[in-house]
């Protein structure tokens, strides 16, 4: 068990959408204990500004992104923020932007990881509740899949396959800690090829995607100049938007994902089924904050859904 976390001082960085190719301001800000991750539309006046709730309940569309939505106010691009935010353990967070769409910066979570470091990571004094698996839940589609299975810890298991000699068949196993998260998952970047990128482009997506922030993949191989930052890049960033996409759940989870071919819709697809499946899981906690190895206890699983699936929100100052 560890203790909630958020920042120690609001950070900012800027850049531009994947596919609104609109510049966005972005700061992240502390949030307090239980406040999850919540996004805010500074260019949105409701006589306050508009928020989304990072939750599977605010899942609004996933073709190309995860894209959230609350009372009509929408944020696209969230998956490799969130990313960051569950692999380096922070819970608790307000995320201000001006635009719809998140920064996609250098098509990687390692530049939000460096803002983090350079806000600072503190404990908050109450521990953080975690998803405990009891029994395997599964979905799937058209040959692909992506399930969790009891486990004494947070895992994750990714096979991809494509038919190009440049990725062919990888396969990836991810032991979730903060270090591992920085070392082996967080600089790996988005990925297309430069077919279904120019078709994209074609259809008016995509309008900010470049070589600068993302890895395009010709006839012949990677057209950036600078090659791969692992061999496995492409199967390393499906682990990070798995990563981002089960942060949904508003918790962290205790088990091991196993996915092979999929992509956004299945992910948030099992974490809304995660959520419906409630005799397959436990919520677990600190009974004794002070304790050097705190106690575990179950809490109500319905407790813990209402909160996920919409009732209101934390105050925001």
């Amino acid at each position: 068990m560890r203790y909630q976390r958020t920042i120690a001082k609001a950070v900012s960085c800027s850049g531009v959408g994947l596919h609104s190719g609109k510049k966005v301001d972005l700061r992240l800000v502390p949030a307090p204990m239980d406040a999850g991750i919540v996004f805010i539309r500074t260019d949105i006046d409701h006589g306050r500004s508009a928020k989304v709730a990072a939750s599977v309940g605010r899942v609004a569309a996933t073709s190309l992104s995860t894209i959230l939505s609350e009372n009509s106010t929408m944020v696209h691009t969230v998956e490799h923020l969130l990313s960051a935010l569950s692999g380096m353990q922070i819970d608790n967070l307000f995320v201000e932007l001006n635009s719809e769409e998140l920064p996609i910066m250098d098509g990687s979570a390692a530049p939000f990881v460096a803002l983090l470091q350079e806000a600072g990571i503190v404990e908050q004094p109450k521990p953080q509740p975690q998803i405990k698996i009891l029994e395997p839940i599964k979905v799937e589609q058209n040959g692909k899949q992506v399930m969790i299975k009891p486990a004494p810890s947070y895992k994750i298991s990714y096979t991809i396959e494509f038919d190009h000699n440049t990725v062919s068949k990888q396969y990836y196993h991810y032991e979730a800690s903060p270090a591992s998260y920085q070392r082996e998952i967080a600089a790996a970047r988005t990925f297309g090829f430069l077919s279904e990128v120019e078709t994209l482009w074609a259809q008016g997506y995509a309008k900010g995607g470049s070589l600068e922030n993302a890895v395009i993949i010709g006839e012949d191989g990677v057209l950036n100049k600078e090659g791969l930052r692992y061999p496995d890049e492409f199967v390393r960033h499906k682990v990070l938007d798995l990563i981002g996409d089960l942060s949904l759940l508003g918790m962290p989870l205790i088990g091991h994902l196993i996915a092979v071919r999929s992509g956004h819709a299945l992910h948030t697809e099992l974490a809304a089924k995660i959520l419906a499946e409630k005799d397959k899981w436990t919520i677990v906690e600190a009974e004794q904050p002070e304790a050097v190895y705190p106690a575990l206890r179950p809490v109500t699983p319905s407790a813990f859904l209402s909160v996920i699936w919409g009732q209101p929100q934390p105050s925001i100052q």
